[in-house]
């Protein structure tokens, strides 16, 4: 078993490199999946793209980020629809000048195309190709998605019950449901019951694209700022303030 626990160390990457992005402890390993189908236009993508630059540019953010105990984060991006695609690997954000260099290479990705929303493929992509190559040791993982539906792939596996597996191996997932359009009434219960999961973790709906940016600052600062409630207290589903 002590040898298995070495290969996978000794396999994980960036630790064969000794670099010292690899070796840093994070108080969170953040993964951004963000929707890019068939009903996210370039405006409505640019909408998205640069509210979370834009926070990553805002000094309070950057406080955020540096008030944890090792006063680092880690973040990589995933841009989803068909299929998802792993387009900002991972990035140690351990000052306000990483938190802006992220920022400008958010702003310069280019879009993806797509036309389903398949959010079950894409947690079934996180917890096989992005969670067990995390290069830096994380006090807690969050998967922190945004869109603007429901799943439509017609998936194997319901994206509940991928929730459920990724909440197993100790992930916490966050939605930012953003409402518009023709599920807008519904996006964010249904958020609620298919995708959240996880200690501390919590839906808060963006009500519109408009609002992205708004919206995504809030809940960037509440969950990078928040430790797992204390046990025997199950967090909500939904925040209290975003009950639908």
């Amino acid at each position: 078993m002590l040898i298995a626990l070495a290969a996978a160390l000794v396999m994980q990457p960036g630790a064969r490199d000794g670099s010292a992005e690899s070796r840093g402890s994070v108080d969170t390993a953040l993964i951004l999946a963000i929707d890019v189908s068939n009903s996210v236009d370039a405006r409505r993508y640019r909408l998205q793209i640069d509210g979370i630059a834009d926070a990553l540019d805002a000094p309070s953010v950057q406080a955020a980020i540096l008030g944890g105990p090792r006063q680092a984060i880690a973040i990589s991006v995933i841009l989803w629809a068909d299929k998802p695609s792993f387009s900002i690997p991972w990035v140690r954000v351990a000052s306000a000048a990483d938190a802006r260099a992220l920022a400008g290479k958010l702003r310069r990705l280019a879009r993806q195309g797509g036309e389903f929303t398949c959010v079950a493929q894409m947690m079934r992509f996180v917890a096989d190709k992005i969670t067990p190559q995390i290069p830096m040791r994380a006090t807690r993982v969050l998967l922190d998605v945004s869109g603007d539906g429901q799943e439509n792939c017609n998936p194997e596996a319901a994206p509940m019950q991928v929730r459920d597996e990724l909440v197993a191996i100790g992930l916490t997932i966050n939605g930012l449901p953003i409402l518009e359009g023709s599920e807008a009434e519904t996006l964010a219960r249904w958020y609620g019951e298919n995708v959240v999961g996880g200690p501390g973790a919590f839906v808060l709906p963006a009500q519109g694209f408009e609002d992205f940016g708004r919206a995504f600052r809030q809940k960037f600062i509440t969950e990078i700022s928040a430790w797992p409630a204390a046990p025997g207290r199950p967090p909500s589903r939904l925040a209290a303030h975003e009950q639908p």
